[in-house]
């Protein structure tokens, strides 16, 4: 039974990439709606017991092993995986919290293609930005606007959703941290309707990140330079506005 509280009827698919997250996913797991279909742990060959706790907390789980290693393609091979008409993007660490993502899906159900999370919105925040990585993010997102025309206000930011019929729009192709910034972009080269949903960030519960501010920025810089160089441009139809 579909216990989705929306007036439209589709399913919804999140998308967990863990990597050694086994102390994370009770809480994780317990802040996600009831009403959502599936959800698909993509587990980067972990070393702790990450499957076995996601399988004791959700017997209803589906497990993907990713083929390779990084962020992005665990988030591909999750997405290939989804069979829900919704496809919701989290992170296994505690940073992101699923009771956002009711906002989410009521963003796509109002119209947009493309439900974008942002830190910077009115309403939203982070626990875990550093003065460092909140600058290279900003200047990283103005780049992208100035180049693409997009409004974005936080490019660097892993909560999104998106029509799963649109996947095949984006074409995505990479391994890392830069996922996020390469939907960002190809979402607006595609011409779909993208609306930021303001979403709170907090800090990792347990464990450490793998995300090096240095490194993984200048993989993002080189993601917007090159699909720029690509020569796909933004048509003007393309809409980023603030989710009502």
């Amino acid at each position: 039974m579909n216990k989705q509280p929306f007036a439209a009827s589709v399913s919804v698919s999140v998308i967990v990439p863990a990597m050694n997250e086994a102390e994370n996913l009770p809480h994780v797991f317990a802040t996600l709606p009831d009403w959502i279909d599936e959800v698909i742990l993509v587990d980067g060959n972990s070393t702790d017991d990450t499957i076995a706790v996601a399988r004791r907390l959700r017997p209803d789980l589906r497990v993907v092993v990713q083929s390779r290693r990084g962020k992005g393609n665990a988030l591909i091979e999750g997405f290939q995986a989804a069979r829900g008409d919704i496809i919701v993007m989290i992170d296994a660490d505690g940073s992101t919290d699923g009771r956002e993502i009711r906002s989410f899906v009521s963003t796509l159900l109002n119209g947009a293609d493309f439900a974008k999370g942002s830190r910077y919105a009115p309403g939203g925040g982070s626990d875990d930005l550093s003065p460092i990585r909140s600058l290279g993010n900003k200047v990283l997102t103005g780049m992208t606007n100035l180049l693409y025309g997009t409004r974005y206000t936080d490019l660097c930011y892993g909560y999104n959703a998106f029509w799963a019929r649109h996947l095949d729009s984006l074409e995505l192709d990479c391994d890392g941290f830069e996922i996020e910034t390469l939907m960002n972009v190809r979402a607006a080269q595609a011409g779909l309707i993208i609306h930021e949903v303001p979403s709170h960030e907090r800090s990792r519960i347990h464990g450490v990140s793998n995300l090096n501010a240095v490194r993984d920025g200048w993989r993002v810089l080189k993601t917007i330079m090159r699909e720029r160089m690509r020569g796909a441009g933004v048509p003007a139809q393309t809409q980023v506005a603030l989710a009502k």
